[in-house]
């Protein structure tokens, strides 16, 4: 599995785990956790979560699976903006570690900006690390503006910037992915695969044919092919797993990444940074 290097050293899986969506059926836990146990087996061992998921039972679903395997993953979960402020943060995060079932989470984001200034989550946030309940930080869903203001505030030990981006989303490459990797910052690409509404797409299904492939597979290895960039697809069942990870050894030729870069091409002038 190719790993990228955080700025702090910790190198993480290259293609990792969400868990959007998961926890929401009870009846549908045992397969969830099953599948995110795989894809700990399969070497996929960064997972993502947040306490907005299925108001947390997405967290207990991972806590059920990292569960005797703590060492073994890279641990991420999400904070609501509300939650961002001094002493609520520090509650939000307590919460966060027991429907996780640990003592740390390895990345804590804020998931989107609120109203709390950005100075003020950084200062939680540095709070946090030094009493050990989490080991960095990040953000989600911040535009190139609001990292250079973070970054003003006090943040430059922020780790990653979690955005909406794929072969459909392709508009911070303008100006937020270079402003990222100028600062040793990773992205980390949430619905990869536009949450399935890409895989009917005419030329990713003939590349996937070509190649043996899926279109799944194929929307992935395009972005794994980005310098910097972490895949974070969901996955609930044992097939999906499997069938993810076989994009992390697919390596796409540079006339299939120009056919791609053709069909799907990125917006000409800057937009807005887009969210789910």
């Amino acid at each position: 599995m190719r790993t990228v290097r955080l700025r702090d050293g910790a190198a993480v899986p290259a293609l990792g785990q969400g868990s959007w969506m998961m926890g929401e059926r009870a009846d549908r836990r045992a397969d969830e956790v099953a599948a995110l146990r795989l894809g700990l087996d399969l070497g996929m061992t960064l997972i993502d979560t947040a306490e907005m998921y299925a108001d947390g039972e997405s967290e207990r679903v991972v806590g059920a699976a990292i569960d005797g395997r703590r060492d073994e993953v890279f641990l991420v979960s999400k904070a609501y903006p509300q939650n961002a402020a001094r002493t609520r943060l520090a509650r939000a995060c307590e919460a966060s570690l027991e429907r996780l079932g640990t003592d740390r989470i390895d990345l804590y984001l804020l998931h989107w900006r609120g109203s709390v200034p950005l100075g003020e989550t950084v200062e939680a946030m540095a709070a946090l690390v030094a009493a050990g309940k989490i080991l960095r930080w990040g953000v989600s869903n911040l535009d190139r503006d609001d990292m250079a203001e973070l970054v003003a505030a006090g943040g430059s030990d922020c780790a990653t910037d979690q955005i909406l981006y794929n072969l459909t989303r392709r508009g911070p490459e303008h100006d937020l992915l270079p402003w990222l990797a100028a600062r040793d910052m990773p992205v980390m690409a949430y619905s990869p695969v536009e949450q399935g509404r890409l895989l009917g797409h005419p030329a990713l299904v003939a590349v996937a044919a070509a190649r043996g492939a899926t279109a799944a597979q194929v929307a992935l290895a395009w972005l794994l092919a980005r310098d910097g960039a972490i895949a974070i697809p969901k996955a609930a069942r044992a097939e999906h797993v499997r069938d993810n990870r076989a994009a992390a050894d697919l390596t796409l030729t540079p006339e299939e990444l120009t056919e791609l870069d053709r069909t799907f091409p990125r917006p000409r002038t800057p937009v807005p940074l887009e969210m789910l």
